[in-house]
């Protein structure tokens, strides 16, 4: 086990998180916009652009402006979702819409896996964290399970109940053998970022929303009156795939267990219902690092490590370690 860089500095980590995501959220806005601009030079029809779309072309060229010289052609380097587009020339897929395309073809199209390479290759070093640091939907759900704490303090009915993780591999098991039946890629229909590009972009770029939002919606009100943060935890075929890839990912957290006190605050703020309070981390964990802000004692950190450690058992400057230890009739650190 290696420990990466200073414990300070991981415990900042979570806000860069926010800070990526937030960003990954903000582009996605900004490509409609950006597609009617380059609409509108395309047409050369400035005069003829009603108010708002005015504005909408002075803002987008003040973005822009810096830096390109051709919007027509150079606009063409950020387009898409996170489904599959190009970011500043470079092509990326989601592994899952290159898997979802080999089963709806059952043929091997290269040029979508060689698009999807960059995203497994750092699945397989640092596991789920497309779902914690890049998944345009996160941001959401994240502010909708703070919503859920603020109305179960008011009272409200808010539930999280414990369901069996194993239903999201059944259910990418089942889109992809319905893909193959039907031919189609399902999986686009009902992943929450591609729902949310797409939606995003009918709101914006054709002034309306699609049937997806709906469905959108209805997952951010499982997660409120079903299971915390349930959509991903138990649902996702995205996260599915994302764990399965991350199994023996390089990059986990782990517990120190000398500096560990037992106070159960990394229980407490992990979303997606893990026990890192007892090393119980698993293929869910998706490195978001919200338990390293939180822990007071500085016992959780991020190590490269092909496995996460058994549970060693309470933390050594905990209660119960430090009782046992006295009866015992041994020292203890104070």
């Amino acid at each position: 086990m290696m420990v990466i860089g200073g414990i300070k500095s991981q415990k900042k980590l979570n806000y860069l998180r926010w800070v990526s995501l937030s960003t990954v959220f903000t582009l996605l806005l900004l490509i409609p916009f950006l597609y009617l601009y380059q609409t509108y030079v395309a047409a050369n029809q400035y005069d003829n652009l009603l108010a708002y779309e005015k504005v909408i072309y002075r803002v987008a060229e003040f973005i822009s402006s810096p830096f390109i010289k051709d919007p027509v052609n150079d606009l063409d380097g950020l387009k898409g979702t996170t489904w599959s587009g190009r970011l500043f020339g470079v092509a990326l897929a989601d592994p899952l819409a290159a898997l979802s395309s080999f089963a709806a073809t059952q043929k091997f199209y290269w040029p979508i896996w060689l698009m999807a390479l960059l995203p497994l290759l750092l699945t397989l070093v640092a596991g789920r964290f497309f779902c914690g640091w890049i998944c345009p939907a996160t941001l959401i759900y994240e502010l909708n399970d703070n919503l859920g704490v603020w109305l179960k303090k008011l009272g409200l009915p808010v539930s999280d109940r414990r369901l069996d993780r194993r239903i999201k591999y059944l259910l990418l098991s089942l889109g992809l053998v319905l893909s193959i039946v039907l031919g189609g890629a399902i999986f686009s229909a009902i992943y929450p970022p591609v729902i949310l590009g797409r939606e995003l972009h009918y709101a914006i770029a054709m002034s309306g929303f699609g049937v997806g939002i709906v469905f959108f919606l209805l997952t951010l009100i499982f997660d409120l009156l079903v299971a915390r943060r349930g959509f991903c935890r138990y649902l996702c075929p995205g996260g599915a795939l994302y764990a399965l890839l991350g199994k023996f990912r390089l990059l986990r957290i782990q517990r120190n267990v000398v500096r560990c006190n037992d106070c159960a605050k990394c229980n407490a703020v992990c979303q997606f219902g893990l026990d890192p309070l007892r090393d119980g981390f698993g293929l869910d964990c998706n490195n978001c690092s919200a338990c390293i802000q939180v822990c007071p004692t500085d016992a959780l950190t991020f190590t490269f490590s092909y496995k996460d450690l058994l549970n060693q058992g309470p933390g050594h400057l905990g209660k119960d370690f430090i009782h046992k230890q006295k009866q015992e009739g041994r020292k203890v650190a104070e």
